[in-house]
């Protein structure tokens, strides 16, 4: 995955000044790919590493990576409190394949000592897929995203095991296998919507952070 950007924010952000501000969640990741996508979504995209960073923007982006890792860097910069209140305030977040590891409320096969930030009422099993030479690409039909199909990459991800009362399946393998979830300003997926040229994911995050900032 490609390493965090060096600066505190997308230098093309700046350019969108009209457009809602986005954070990234820079510990470790994909995360300029996420920034290039928000950014030509209109979004004004700024890197999140500490606490203050965070409370600047109006939704954040958790990227795919290692979930072990981010917790543990996570807690060292004294954010994950911070995002867990964020979280649960409303701030609206969209978790990617390690992001939807760290927004599920339960993790079946976390590594000793592991954490997640939860607020989706799911549970999940990471690297459900298997290893980086078994990734695979796939059509999704995702009713709330239109009528065409996403074509969905699959890079080491999660898979949703169970899905509870609080939380909605928003898409799924023809298995039936949960690869999308939803819950209020949340929303999670297995797959990596960044690295495919399909952005209707992030569109509907970004409409999440429209709708929440005008109230």
């Amino acid at each position: 995955m490609t390493a965090a950007l060096p600066n505190g924010s997308s230098d093309a952000g700046d350019r969108n000044a009209s457009g809602p501000r986005v954070g990234v969640l820079a510990l470790q990741g994909d995360v300029r790919e996420h920034a290039q996508v928000l950014t030509a979504l209109g979004a004004r995209v700024d890197l999140v590493r500490r606490p203050e960073e965070l409370d600047l923007v109006e939704g954040l982006v958790i990227p795919g990576g290692e979930s072990s890792v981010m917790d543990k860097l996570a807690r060292m910069f004294g954010l994950a409190e911070p995002l867990k209140a964020a979280i649960a305030g409303g701030l609206p977040v969209y978790g990617t394949c390690a992001g939807l590891i760290m927004l599920a409320d339960t993790v079946l096969d976390a590594i000793a000592g592991q954490q997640s930030l939860g607020g989706i009422d799911v549970a999940v099993r990471r690297n459900a897929f298997g290893s980086q030479n078994q990734s695979f690409e796939t059509d999704l039909v995702i009713p709330v995203l239109g009528e065409a199909p996403m074509h969905a990459a699959f890079i080491r991800g999660p898979v949703v095991e169970s899905v509870g009362p609080a939380a909605t399946a928003l898409a799924g393998l023809d298995d039936g296998r949960v690869v999308a979830v939803e819950q209020g300003n949340l929303l999670g997926t297995s797959f990596h919507p960044e690295i495919t040229g399909d952005h209707r994911f992030h569109e509907y995050f970004l409409e999440k952070v429209r709708a929440r900032a005008a109230r």
